[in-house]
């Protein structure tokens, strides 16, 4: 099939390359030029594992190009639009307008018979709105939501592989026609019977936010734990462990720390309590609000915890902050809980220096007020404290013993619980990580 995709950020572009090695014949269109000429060079515009290989091979066959120019999404029989929806300045809610101003945009080549295909994250309403824009102004064609379901770190393998497909289609005829189209899209996915989830646009556009929703519940959850672990003298990890092998709750992200952030669930969950204020059923949705109140109390603990082991205070202390990006095998930096500690760190008088494998360059551009290493080790030269605030693995295989011999002071807060407690005490090292007892 011939495809275009609209948008080509993080999601766009790995959907485009995908899609092309599905097969298709594909086209990117996206406004900013520098990032289409990267893609055209096969140069990724941010760090994704595997995204690179997978651009190179697929431009190398010519069924994948990139453009910025929307004339040449024309003739396409799907169109998939990928723009992002951040969180309006100062409001809860999303940010609508790049979605809105992709569907306007396609509505100058759009034909009957072709379909839309939203992919991005909207309040539920957005795409029962837009199919009635595109019934309008463009008769003939369709409008079907496929929420993405991709967790940076492994977005080729969750869009080539995912868990589960989810396609919103409008009612009566159309609908058939826009399934028939979206398996043929997803043939080899479908045929390796990938559940499918077919359903109308409020529930496909409701099934991301849900699901992010119930994530960051169960992060800020453990989170909680945390809290009262640290009041109480209990380790949370070891309550981890043990409720985790109840397997209606099971283990993943019972991971206590310093919470999450990136640029889905904070925003994501924010959007849905304001959709739902929006529709009179704000009550539903108010425990998010303790969800995300959860999660920003944990970086402020973290600053708190770094003051404690630092003699009561910051004043002059050396603080090597290893990690920068909200999440490993990343170089995302939006709402970094890690960047966010740094920066409470240096105002209340630390010298900080921030490290990370991938995402220094993007928040050397964000937060030029911090200072940056190029390694963990130039990062905590004669440090009076090291705060893993990123789990990447080159940190959690840090050799404890090798790496004393750098810092001033043996002090680490593993601000993710992915370190060796014991391996790093047994090295002389002070051991501090939220909602566990002092090793």
């Amino acid at each position: 099939m011939k495809i275009s995709v609209v948008g080509c950020g993080y999601l766009g572009a790995v959907h485009a390359a995908s899609m092309a090695e599905l097969g298709h014949d594909v086209v990117g269109i996206d406004v900013d030029e520098p990032k289409i000429a990267a893609l055209r060079d096969a140069r990724a515009p941010f760090y994704e594992p595997g995204f690179e290989e997978l651009l190179e091979r697929t431009l190398a066959t010519g069924r994948l190009r990139f453009s910025t120019d929307i004339a040449d999404a024309a003739g396409a029989a799907v169109h998939f639009v990928c723009v992002g929806t951040p969180q309006k300045r100062g409001e809860y809610a999303a940010d609508l307008r790049y979605v809105e101003a992709a569907a306007e945009s396609l509505l100058q080549v759009l034909q009957p018979g072709e379909l839309v295909v939203g992919k991005s994250t909207v309040p539920v309403g957005t795409a029962a709105r837009l199919a009635e824009l595109v019934s309008e102004k463009a008769p003939g064609a369709l409008l079907a939501w496929n929420p993405e379901f991709l967790r940076e770190g492994f977005a080729v393998q969750d869009t080539l592989h995912p868990d589960r497909l989810v396609y919103g289609l409008p009612t009566g005829p159309d609908g058939a026609t826009a399934e028939a189209m979206l398996d043929e899209v997803y043939a080899p996915i479908v045929a390796r019977a990938t559940p499918k989830v077919v359903t109308d646009y409020a529930t496909a556009e409701m099934v991301k936010t849900a699901a992010n929703s119930f994530l960051a519940t169960k992060i800020s959850f453990i989170n909680a734990m945390a809290e009262l672990c640290e009041a109480t003298g209990a380790d949370v990890k070891q309550l981890a462990d043990a409720i985790g092998y109840d397997d209606r709750i099971g283990r993943k992200f019972l991971n206590a720390g310093l919470g999450f952030g990136g640029g889905c669930l904070p925003k994501d969950i924010r959007a849905f309590m304001a959709r739902a204020g929006e529709l009179g059923a704000d009550q539903a949705l108010t425990f998010l609000r303790e969800v995300d109140n959860i999660n920003m109390r944990r970086r402020i603990r973290m600053v708190e915890l770094a003051r404690e082991v630092c003699d009561g205070s910051l004043l002059g202390k050396r603080v090597a902050v290893l990690g920068a990006a909200f999440k490993p095998d990343s170089d995302d930096i939006r709402d970094s809980p890690a960047l966010n500690v740094a920066a409470q760190l240096q105002l209340q008088g630390a010298v900080v220096r921030v490290t990370d494998p991938a995402a220094v360059e993007n928040s050397r551009r964000l937060w030029p007020q911090l200072d940056y290493a190029d390694s963990p080790e130039e990062a905590a030269e004669r440090a009076d404290a090291v705060l893993v605030l990123t789990e990447w693995r080159a940190y959690r295989e840090l050799d404890p013993v090798v790496f004393g011999q750098i810092v001033k002071q043996k002090r680490v807060l593993d601000g993710r619980n992915a370190l060796d407690r014991e391996a790093w005490t047994a090295a002389g090292w002070t051991y501090r990580a939220l909602g566990r007892r002092a090793g």
